[in-house]
């Protein structure tokens, strides 16, 4: 078995889902960022480095896929909780749709 080649396909594909991991879990709720890796790790025990989530909420807020509010916190700073636009939950549901027909595709073979 190649491992290295293992490896980054396993990172690639990380890195290609990540966005639609992100949308399916602020679909749930809402999140400020260090909340929303939780969240993630809880669900389907992905750690993800707040260096990456960080920039790829700022990429989907670009795409209008995301907003964020600042939230007041009785004692600390704000917080800034993410969540989906009616573009992203469009966009989630036909990501949604592809996965599956990917799936399905997949275990045809």
């Amino acid at each position: 078995m190649n491992e290295e080649y293992k490896n980054k396909w396993i990172s690639q594909l990380k890195k290609g889902t990540l966005p639609f991991i992100v949308l399916s879990v602020l679909s749930r709720n809402t999140y400020y960022g260090y909340e929303l890796i939780n969240e993630i790790k809880k669900l389907t025990d992905i750690v993800v480095a707040e260096g990456t989530l960080y920039p790829l909420l700022v990429r989907l807020k670009n795409e209008n896929l995301v907003s964020h509010s600042w939230v007041e916190q009785e004692s600390g700073i704000p917080r800034k909780y993410y969540l989906l636009t009616e573009e992203g939950k469009g966009t989630l549901n036909s990501m949604k749709n592809y996965w599956t027909y990917m799936n399905n595709t997949i275990q045809s073979i």
